[in-house]
């Protein structure tokens, strides 16, 4: 398919619930259509330029990941198929088109679970400071990018738009949602981390940390949002994998990269990107996409 560009949606027709950094939310009643635009952000700020064809490689990595992980906690997902998306839906096809998905709507709880499996971002400043990440304290001696002996649970905050998380420990997520659920939380995290890590390491890839979300539907908790993407995860060249200093990767780090070498203060407006930067970032996205699904896009 050749490159498309969709920076923001305007479905008439259909209840826009909200518009999230990169996401167009549609209200369906019990379900949601979730669209995938090409807006990106940094630092917690919407770039001015989309990255074409972004919001396809979030869709279809979310896809094959749910889809992969489904064993071990249901999500919401219903279908990426626009065929088999409501009737109200169907004049907004090729939109919608391998960048969309019908899910189940949740109570969404407030807390997204962060699982490290190397020393990198948010973690490793906390271990600089502190020896410790949300509270878990971790060997002396270790560098950025660390492998960790095993992957941790670093849950989060989720803060208001604009704002920026904040990592809290485990015992302060148990306060916010319950003992119960964020045991559950912890243990389906964990695991999906863990079978994904080892499927993308067959195919060249390291999953450093990545970040889930859940909510509850019929009293039952399932897996939510994104899954497993360059926006939400952490993901390095396997080759090219050297401690002690940032790596090379497969996700927005590129772009994270530019913008402080320009030395942006992070605050709105954000600056335009050059060409070369947005067509780098996407061949980043789409590579990623193309080691671990064996194709294409």
């Amino acid at each position: 398919m050749p490159c498309q560009i969709v920076s923001q949606t305007d479905f008439k027709a259909l209840r826009l619930k909200g518009r999230g950094k990169v996401r167009d939310i549609y209200d369906l009643g019990d379900k949601l259509l979730i669209v995938a635009t090409d807006r990106i952000s940094a630092f917690d700020v919407v770039m001015p330029n989309p990255i074409p064809d972004k919001g396809r490689v979030l869709t279809q990595l979310s896809r094959f990941w749910f889809n992969l992980t489904r064993e071990i906690i249901p999500n919401h997902l219903i279908s990426t198929e626009v065929e088999e998306y409501p009737q109200s839906c169907q004049p907004y096809q090729e939109e919608l088109r391998e960048r969309s998905m019908l899910v189940f709507k949740t109570e969404v709880l407030p807390v997204e679970c962060i699982v490290r499996g190397y020393l990198s971002g948010s973690g490793w400043e906390e271990y600089r400071e502190t020896g410790a990440v949300c509270g878990i304290a971790l060997p002396r001696g270790l560098v950025e990018s660390s492998k960790l002996e095993e992957p941790i649970f670093t849950p989060s905050t989720k803060a208001e738009q604009g704002l920026h998380d904040e990592n809290i420990t485990f015992e302060r997520m148990k306060q916010i949602v319950g003992r119960e659920l964020a045991e559950q939380m912890k243990w389906a995290s964990l695991a999906v981390y863990q079978k994904a890590r080892d499927f993308a390491e067959q195919r060249g890839i390291l999953i450093a940390d990545t970040k889930m979300e859940f909510g509850i539907k019929d009293g039952k908790l399932i897996l939510i949002d994104e899954l497993l993407t360059p926006d939400s995860s952490r993901f390095w060249p396997k080759d090219d994998y050297r401690p002690g200093g940032s790596q090379k990767s497969f996700d927005k780090q590129y772009l994270r990269d530019y913008l402080l070498s320009i030395k942006w203060n992070k605050t709105p407006p954000a600056p335009t990107l050059p060409e070369e930067v947005i067509q780098k970032t996407r061949e980043k996205y789409l590579e990623a996409y193309e080691r671990l699904i064996g194709k294409s896009l």
